[in-house]
């Protein structure tokens, strides 16, 4: 529980610093990401561990990366992001985890993402930003990638790259644990 605790920590430092730096009050921000007061307050404190959809639609409503969120400070030269210290976000249903790969960096438009989905697992993606692609490679299992109407099935070694401004999803298809690693590159720059 020490790295969810931490997490909550990181993620709550971050939230109130990136909201006052936009000028917003929990009651803005409550009214443009649509969640409420009482979480974001909750989340402020870091007295609750928030789902990867909740994050999502926070960052979405702040206009930044979703690391934004949960990264750390940045120094210059090289980053060393042990596996063992990793912030691993962890869906509701716990079928999806997504850890950053590259730290947050507000002069940066990209985002490297290692993502993992269980057996038959299904994991919704509101849309991103304008502009937003999501360009992913599935490392290990099958994965059915749904944008829009159309339905894309990738096996390992095989990448997708999609405009991420709209609703859609990844499903593990398989009976083993999938492994994607997705780069998420935006229009103009974030943070």
């Amino acid at each position: 529980m020490a790295d969810e605790e931490d997490l909550s920590a990181v993620v709550g430092h971050n939230l109130r610093l990136l909201r006052s730096r936009r000028g917003y009050s929990l009651e803005r921000l409550a009214q443009i990401s649509g969640v409420s007061r009482a979480m974001l307050g909750q989340i402020e404190l870091g007295r609750s561990a928030p789902t990867i959809n909740l994050l999502w639609k926070v960052a979405r409503a702040l206009e930044i990366p979703l690391s934004a969120l949960t990264g750390g400070p940045h120094s210059h030269g090289p980053t060393v992001l042990k596996a063992a210290d990793s912030k691993v976000l962890i869906s509701s249903s716990r079928e999806f985890t997504s850890r950053a790969l590259f730290p947050f960096d507000s002069q940066r438009r990209v985002e490297f993402y290692e993502l993992r989905l269980s057996p038959k697992g299904l994991e919704k993606a509101d849309a991103h930003a304008t502009g937003t692609v999501e360009n992913l490679v599935v490392s290990k299992g099958t994965v059915e990638i749904a944008v829009e109407a159309q339905l894309h099935v990738l096996e390992v070694g095989d990448a997708i790259l999609f405009e991420a401004d709209v609703p859609h999803h990844y499903r593990n298809v398989g009976q083993i644990e999938a492994l994607m690693f997705l780069v998420m590159t935006y229009v103009d720059p974030i943070g």
